[in-house]
């Protein structure tokens, strides 16, 4: 019988979580490498140089790949005959070791969990609990899988009951557009076929935790009906042309994966889950010998990939911008910019606008007239760093607020990352604003651009709170335009239309 000891669980536990905030998985990053070779669009080719250089660097410094740090997923395969040395539940230990990575302190990870989650929204501080899946089988070992998932990607996820003569192909082609670019790809699509409703969608997450190897299939081939089901999906999928961050381009998925399970006659449940360009998972067995030992890859394994700003990007002064400069910048230029913003998300979005509906004033020194806001909620910093990892959050969560700060505050610009929706588009069309992207999952990279950091306002909302960061250089690109034009429409139009005409001559 195998006795597995409390301290080495939780340990275990605590070091993978830590390890995959800053160590993709190797087989993303070779397919990411591989496409960024064949990627024939500028503005797609850029944006992964970027992730794939934020990659390396977070390898080397040990800082997360993306601020979002994630909600904490565990799937648990207990051995029958495995004996547990410990007074706690196994719930108890997975979550004792989500505790220690995410508030170990020379890599403090971003406590994003909220409990009363339709209520008050309280951060739990230390990202616990953590969403863990059981499964007991014979043996005398414990199979271990962690991933960190991402909001981002999670809020993205579809579920349908199709009827059994549906196509699932034309379901999945409806739906990946409709997701937009807040998933961050180029990514993984997790898919679940069967079951019901439940399983499906834990069969699709489950989906994402396997190795990428959509080119070996295709070397060798289908045999069987999932395999087939999955060329033809990623093939498909990537001839939509969103491409990366939404750009436009021949890259959107890097691999389909797809689980199945026996179903009811009169169901067709489909989960599609899709993991992002912070691809975050480990897998580990436990035998009673001692703690798990990860084994950090060779930084030689990442592509030589360099990226730099570009003599072609225009230069921006935030504390001299005016609304007549923004005017003039045009959709998909490059910009550097230098100087201070104040940044928002959600709550503090919220915040600002149960303020202003009770006539109340903001807070003292929360300042917005002719200013920028990003939209982000940074790690904290540790060591030297002015602050931690700070990429950009999904824009579309703030479209609702989006009216109202143009018309209250005097903000004329924003930054987030992902496409707008057709609200704020309006708005920021009627108020002569502008919509900047920075790329998602090339967090660790933005932060080197922050030379201070403080925080203005709200406090006590954690990681959601008002900052003033001054950065030197930051880059962007304009997403949209004053008079309403958005490159996340532009960009996936044209690169359609281009993989078409390819496809067709």
């Amino acid at each position: 019988m195998t006795i597995i000891r409390e301290e080495d669980f939780i340990q275990s536990i605590a070091d993978a979580f830590q390890f995959i905030s800053y160590y993709h998985p190797l087989d993303y990053i070779k397919a990411l490498g591989e496409a960024y070779e064949r990627e024939a669009s500028e503005a797609a080719k850029d944006a992964i140089a970027q992730i794939l250089v934020n990659s390396r660097m977070s390898a080397e410094g040990q800082r997360p790949i993306c601020q979002d740090t994630g909600i904490a997923v565990v799937f648990l395969k207990i051995g029958m005959n495995v004996h547990w040395d410990t007074n706690k539940s196994i719930t108890e230990m997975v979550n004792e070791g989500v505790r220690r990575a995410y508030t170990y302190p020379d890599n403090v990870l971003r406590a994003s969990v909220l409990r009363d989650p339709a209520g008050s929204r309280q951060n739990t501080q230390d990202n616990t609990p953590a969403v863990t899946h059981f499964e007991v089988v014979p043996g005398n070992t414990v199979e271990v899988k962690v991933a960190a998932k991402g909001g981002g990607s999670e809020n993205k996820s579809k579920f349908v009951m199709l009827n059994p003569s549906d196509s699932l192909v034309d379901w999945v082609l409806k739906t990946v557009p409709q997701m937009g670019a807040g998933w961050c790809p180029p990514g993984i699509l997790g898919i679940g076929i069967g079951g019901t409703a439940e399983k499906a969608m834990l069969l699709a997450k489950s989906a994402l935790m396997m190795p990428i190897d959509i080119h070996e299939l295709q070397a060798r081939g289908a045999s069987n009906r999932i395999e087939a089901l999955r060329l033809e999906l990623y093939e498909k999928v990537n001839a939509l042309g969103i491409g990366a961050q939404g750009l436009g381009g021949l890259t959107t998925v890097l691999d389909v994966k797809i689980l199945d399970y026996p179903t009811h006659a009169a169901s067709l449940p489909i989960a599609m889950i899709p993991n992002c360009a912070a691809t975050r998972h480990a897998h580990f067995i436990l035998d009673g010998s001692g703690p798990a030992h990860l084994t950090p890859p060779s930084l030689e394994e990442w592509p030589q990939v360099t990226w730099e700003a570009g003599a072609q990007s225009r230069r921006v002064n935030l504390d001299t911008v005016k609304p007549e400069d923004v005017a003039q910048w045009q959709p998909g230029e490059r910009l550097l910019l230098s100087g201070k913003f104040l940044t928002g998300r959600d709550a503090a979005h919220k915040r600002i606008a149960d303020l202003l509906a009770k006539g109340e004033p903001l807070p003292a020194g929360l300042d917005f007239k002719n200013r920028f806001i990003y939209y982000v909620g940074p790690v904290d910093a540790v060591r030297d760093e002015v602050v931690g990892p700070a990429g950009p959050t999904t824009a579309t969560r703030m479209d609702k607020f989006t009216e109202m700060m143009l018309e209250k505050t005097g903000i004329i610009g924003m930054i987030g990352k992902a496409e707008r929706g057709p609200q704020a588009i309006e708005a920021i069309k009627k108020h002569k604003a502008v919509y900047l992207m920075a790329i998602g999952g090339a967090a660790y990279l933005v932060s080197k651009a922050i030379r201070a950091a403080r925080v203005v306002a709200f406090a006590d909302l954690g990681m959601e709170a008002v900052h003033e960061f001054e950065v030197q250089d930051m880059p962007v690109t304009v997403a949209v335009d004053a008079n309403g034009e958005s490159v996340h429409k532009t960009g996936p139009a044209e690169w359609r239309a281009k993989i078409a005409s390819v496809r067709l001559s």
